[in-house]
């Protein structure tokens, strides 16, 4: 199983008026952490969308344990939790410096037709894709 990691700055612009990261912000380093995940197995979520597919969230979940603060560095780190030709799961944790846990979650992405939204599976489209999720997936290949 694969697993990428990416480190962000906290950046003034991200906190609140507690002086935190404000609880939206996580779900662009998810974006973030996932973007480099696709890029670590040698694809382009950028390429996949100019060939006719779009990968919507259906479903996420956060748990805040720790909060980041202006100046910190986050580490990203971004899986596979698990997938099914059509739907995957990314999971995200997302450490401090001191290699805290300070915040989990995962996202569910259906592979769907630009033009149509219709669901489609990936492994009649995009077989590369495929083949790489398949044996980086964390859970059972099943259906969810």
């Amino acid at each position: 199983m694969h697993q990428s990691q990416t480190q962000v700055d906290v950046r003034y612009a991200e906190t609140d008026q507690m002086g935190v990261v404000h609880h939206a912000t996580y779900l662009i380093w998810f974006e973030v952490g996932r973007t480099q995940f696709i890029k670590d197995l040698g694809f382009s979520y950028a390429k996949m969308e100019a060939d006719g597919f779009l990968a919507p969230v259906t479903d996420i979940s956060i748990s805040y344990k720790r909060p980041f603060k202006y100046g910190e560095t986050a580490e990203i780190r971004t899986w596979l939790e698990n997938y099914n030709g059509i739907r995957s799961v990314y999971g995200y944790g997302i450490y401090n410096e001191n290699d805290e846990l300070c915040i989990s979650g995962t996202s569910t992405h259906v592979l769907v037709n630009k033009e149509t939204f219709k669901p489609i599976r990936m492994e009649k489209v995009l077989p590369d894709w495929h083949e790489a999720y398949q044996n980086n997936a964390l859970g059972p290949k099943r259906e969810i």
